[in-house]
């Protein structure tokens, strides 16, 4: 009796596929549209950053486990030290945004090494400070950081439009997922869950908790460190409102609607919500123009507490899993099953 063994390249891994392609050409070509409304092209921009931080979030909470709140403190940090280093020592932006990648990786791993010993909850306390005290201190030192009046910071290089901007953002953003899908997918991947799942357990099986703990932690902080220097020398500006607890808010409320522990859910999930947040701002009804002003906000924690209440693993997660994982899992357990025919 023979027996058929799918490639890679066909059933679901072949839609799956398809589908990425898919959006991926869809969002190479919106600028041909976009290209005639700077605004929107803006919009779009900011979306791909917060998708970055979204999906960053969910590899830390949703796979790893650990809960952070330091996520826009940590791109405050990359971000006003390549504003710091070009204009008080006339760096390149390049330049200033790898020091700023570097130095949110640093203290990434001083606040691993000091809290990812104890319990999460000491993770999340920690953090809430941290991101605290560098908020004051930006305010309070403005001969250094001018305050709230904001750092200006150059552009990436002389020239640059909307549309290169879109497109090094995306470029950034399809990196990032690239890279932290390839983890979450590899044995580090592995060893995380295991980890979130009983660390106990983890640990008796052999793995290093603290060590990949604080790993996960690293890589997240690089990322954004280098997502907060290239998106704030696209926007000119930064100021330390960005850092406030109410941004970092919004970046975990977007990964929840998505899905925490979908990359790719917390991913479109920050997308369309921070779109869907610009939509509202003022909007026009048969004539009637409407400014929502801070009720968009009031209706976007309406829509948290519902997926909270009702769809705790996010509202685009069931779908991304409905359309391809649930169909992949299937074909791997007829996979297993056709190969324990053919040995036995």
């Amino acid at each position: 009796m023979s027996h058929r063994i799918d490639s890679p390249l066909t059933g679901s891994g072949y839609y799956r596929w398809v589908a990425a392609g898919a959006l991926i050409a869809l969002l190479l070509l919106a600028p041909l549209y976009l290209n005639r409304f700077p605004y929107q092209m803006g919009v779009m921009t900011g979306a791909f950053f917060y998708a970055i931080l979204a999906s960053s979030w969910a590899l830390l909470a949703g796979v790893a486990g650990q809960f952070s709140f330091a996520h826009m403190a940590l791109t405050g940090l990359g971000a006003y030290t390549a504003g710091l280093l070009g204009r008080d020592m006339g760096t390149s932006p390049l330049t200033g945004i790898i020091a700023g990648t570097l130095l949110a990786g640093v203290v990434g791993l001083i606040i691993g090494l000091l809290c990812l010993r104890l319990r999460a909850a000491y993770l999340a306390l920690f953090t809430i400070a941290f991101s605290e005290i560098f908020r004051i201190v930006l305010l309070t030192e403005f001969q250094y950081t001018e305050g709230s009046n904001g750092l200006q910071l150059a552009p990436l290089y002389k020239g640059i439009t909307s549309l290169i901007e879109y497109y090094i953002t995306l470029g950034l953003l399809l990196g990032t997922m690239g890279l932290m899908y390839w983890l979450a997918s590899s044995r580090f991947g592995l060893f995380v869950r295991a980890m979130r799942e009983d660390e106990e357990a983890a640990s008796a099986m052999g793995v290093n908790v603290v060590r990949y703990k604080v790993l996960v932690f690293v890589i997240t902080s690089m990322i954004i460190g280098l997502a907060g220097s290239v998106f704030y020398h696209q926007v000119g500006i930064i100021t330390p409102n960005t850092m406030e607890i109410l941004q970092m808010s919004l970046v975990i409320a977007m990964a929840v609607i998505g899905g925490m522990e979908s990359l790719l859910g917390a991913a479109i999930g920050a997308f369309l919500s921070r779109i869907s947040l610009e939509v509202l701002r003022e909007i026009n009804i048969l004539g009637v123009h409407i400014e929502f002003g801070a009720w968009r906000y009031a209706a976007f924690g309406l829509l948290l507490m519902f997926t909270l209440r009702f769809a705790q693993n996010g509202l685009l997660y069931p779908i991304i899993d409905r359309l391809f994982l649930r169909r992949a899992r299937e074909e791997t357990v007829a996979k297993r099953k056709q190969v324990a025919e053919v040995e036995s």
